[in-house]
């Protein structure tokens, strides 16, 4: 059965016409244009579908759109500057640190340092590790990601 929803999405308001079983992944994806948002696994296991909702990472291939009405959605693309000339500074550190390579599981594992960046606290090389336990990457073997979080997130080094 098709709803109207209003959903917003990297600060706008977006009302869209959704089928009440679609996956908010599908929705980001086929209805908004935002590829940041990966289809993996469709299980909830691999990360690539990582979000903010309401400040929080939420795995968007087992969410439903019409669960996230009245919510804040945060992508990948929502980092981007009005004229997108620079990068926020967790994508710097991913470049800086060789944290990308085929750029699947990077939108997610942003995300994640975001929402660690967001509390404010600085955590260890282990509890960065779990925090990015949810995410599978085939390409950079995790300790340049890791090498990324710390900066961001890391413990101030003397």
């Amino acid at each position: 059965m098709l709803k109207i929803i209003k959903l917003k999405v990297n600060g706008k308001v977006n009302e869209i016409s959704i089928d009440d079983r679609e996956s908010l992944t599908d929705t980001l994806r086929n209805r908004l244009g935002l590829t940041s948002v990966k289809k993996g696994c469709e299980a909830g296991e691999c990360g690539a579908c990582t979000i903010l909702l309401d400040g929080k990472t939420i795995n968007s291939c087992i969410y439903l759109t019409v669960w996230a009405e009245g919510k804040d959605i945060i992508t990948v693309e929502g980092l981007a500057t009005e004229n997108n000339d620079f990068l926020h500074p967790i994508q710097k550190a991913f470049v800086e640190e060789a944290a990308v390579q085929c750029g699947f599981c990077t939108p997610g594992l942003i995300l994640t340092t975001l929402e660690l960046m967001n509390t404010g606290k600085k955590y260890t090389r282990e509890e960065t590790r779990e925090a990015i336990s949810g995410h599978l990457c085939r390409c950079t073997g995790y300790e340049n990601i890791l090498n990324a979080l710390d900066k961001i997130v890391g413990p101030e080094k003397s």
